[in-house]
């Protein structure tokens, strides 16, 4: 499981969020399922255990815009902690989960006594701060090639430092299109492309491998 915020006694948000004490509950989600929906008052903060989660915005018109994938030792609803409010987003599952539901009240309650807790998160949203950045600024800057190698290197590592791998669900090209701001026949060419010259490869089920040496094209548009 990848951790995010790990401090330095080597906990990570499992430690604290059990779904077994007060305030917490331990769900089972099965994938497609909408865990929270954009406009909904909701005042709760989710941990995933297991599982990919994906969080969408919706137009009036109905178009949907994918802002992010989040797998395993993320958070989401994190808005929360400020208080109840409107859901800014939806979070559909992608695959059969395993999610921690942890009231506002839990959670402030741990940020007051727990310091690693406080840490943690202090240091998960100001990482996760800082992918929202860095996806603008490919946005403005840079060209969809790049901006698919990126995403798809973030979510092979799970947002920690370990190197690339199997990226553990069947993403869409739909998906993958809306999160980098393009169309999906151009995704389908760049993923065409990555597996030719051997950065990528399909397994088992449509999942996705990704390789290190796909970092050669971000590389390159650096370079230009």
């Amino acid at each position: 499981m990848a951790t995010h915020g790990n401090s330095g006694r080597g906990r990570d948000f499992s430690h604290f969020l059990t779904g077994r004490s007060t305030g917490q509950t331990r769900l089972r989600a099965a994938a497609q399922l909408v865990v929270c929906r954009q406009d909904a008052h909701d005042d709760t903060l989710f941990y995933i255990e297991e599982g990919w989660v994906k969080v969408s915005i919706a137009s009036p018109a109905g178009r949907e815009a994918v802002l992010a994938i989040r797998g395993p030792g993320a958070l989401f609803g994190t808005r929360s902690l400020a208080g109840r409010h409107r859901r800014r987003s939806s979070v559909t599952t992608l695959s059969e989960c395993s999610l921690v539901r942890v009231t506002h009240a839990a959670a402030i309650h741990l940020l007051r006594t727990e310091p690693d807790f406080a840490e943690m998160l202090m240091i998960h949203l100001l990482r996760q701060t800082q992918r929202v950045q860095e996806s603008l600024e490919d946005q403005l800057i840079y060209p969809s090639e790049r901006r698919l190698a990126r995403t798809l290197l973030r979510l092979a590592r799970n947002g920690s430092d370990a190197q690339p791998a199997e990226i553990s669900l069947r993403i869409s090209q739909d998906d993958l299109a809306s999160m980098i701001g393009t169309t999906r026949s151009r995704v389908s060419y760049f993923m065409n492309k990555f597996r030719r010259l051997g950065f990528i490869a399909y397994g088992r089920q449509g999942f996705v491998t990704v390789h290190g040496s796909l970092r050669a094209v971000d590389r390159e548009h650096r370079a230009t």
